[in-house]
């Protein structure tokens, strides 16, 4: 018997190609707030299927990210552009840990040999997107606030002004919130469901706003999760890491899939 009551049963063809099995509801369907935490179990037995593997990744992607980092412009742009595609990899080595019990560090890459063109317009929209936000905002601030990051205001006019960088920062974190749910399921929908760029991004925000509470006991654990793992001089991330992104297959397969029905002597 499976130790995952939401996982869907394993299935596989003739040339060894893992396929999911089950209904898929394109649009999402709501669960229990509870099951915020399902996603977080659910995710740290995947790790635990193969966790050297596991921190590998989470090590490479995260030299990669620290890397691009340090090129002016391009490596920033680039990082920003390719991370659906790198979440493609982490949802199929969680795919391939939840069938085969097992996955492989190569399944990192798997983004750059399926659906490479779809997984990076999805970057690219979430791109232009953020900077329409930023600039929009800016625009709003004008002038003034880089008065107040220069410090050459009285203290009235800083307090005023510092009022008006929150009131943006909400502002920019309302209108980023849809975004981070359009973008957060569309790499898994994309890479396993041939879908657009777009309409996986639409289908990702559906499935998100159908499951508001359970995002938020998601959130609020992971929060408290990344604080205990800041502790030990930050290694706890060696593992909330990629419980992190294996989080975001076990959601989508909770979200997307109708529960399978256990068979009698299971």
């Amino acid at each position: 018997m499976s130790t995952n009551p939401y996982a869907a049963p394993r299935a596989q063809v003739a040339d060894d190609t893992v396929v999911l099995s089950g209904n898929f509801i394109p649009e999402g369907t709501s669960r229990p707030a509870g099951r915020g935490w399902n996603w977080i179990a659910s995710a740290f037995a995947l790790f635990k299927a193969a966790p050297g593997v596991w921190i590998g990744m989470a090590l490479v992607w995260f030299v990669i990210t620290i890397v691009g980092g340090m090129i002016p412009f391009l490596g920033p742009l680039a990082t920003t552009v390719l991370w659906p595609v790198f979440v493609a990899g982490f949802v199929t080595a969680s795919r391939n840990c939840e069938q085969r019990d097992t996955c492989e560090f190569t399944d990192l890459f798997a983004g750059f040999r399926e659906r490479f063109g779809a997984l990076v317009v999805v970057g690219l929209i979430s791109l232009a997107i953020s900077i329409a936000v930023f600039l929009a905002v800016f625009a709003v601030m004008g002038i003034g606030f880089f008065a107040f990051v220069g410090g050459n205001m009285d203290a009235q006019a800083a307090a005023a002004m510092g009022m008006s960088v929150l009131l943006a920062v909400l502002i920019a974190t309302a209108l980023l919130l849809p975004l981070a749910m359009a973008a957060w399921f569309a790499p898994p929908l994309v890479l396993f469901h041939d879908m657009a760029a777009l309409q996986a991004m639409k289908m990702s925000f559906a499935g998100c706003l159908k499951n508001m509470l359970s995002f938020i006991v998601y959130g609020l654990l992971l929060f408290v999760a990344a604080i205990l793992a800041t502790i030990p001089l930050g290694l706890g991330w060696l593992v909330l890491g990629p419980v992190l992104a294996a989080s975001v297959y076990t959601a989508y397969r909770d979200i997307y899939f109708s529960p399978q029905e256990q068979q009698p002597g299971e």
